[in-house]
């Protein structure tokens, strides 16, 4: 087995693709406080990380 740093193998591996969907944010919260909280001003996009599904 060769050894050879991980710079030396990138060639090897072809790009990667992404897929993004247009996010179509059309709300604001009414309390911009509690976007900030959130991190987001669009309820749509207000998805917290339970450790499981996102679901409300």
């Amino acid at each position: 087995m060769q050894d050879k740093h991980f710079d030396e193998r990138l060639e090897q591996f072809p790009l990667g693709m992404s897929y993004v969907p247009w996010q179509h944010a059309t709300r604001v919260f009414d309390n911009l406080e509690e976007g900030f909280k959130n991190g987001t001003i669009f309820p749509e996009l207000c998805k917290p990380f339970e450790g499981r599904r996102c679901v409300k």
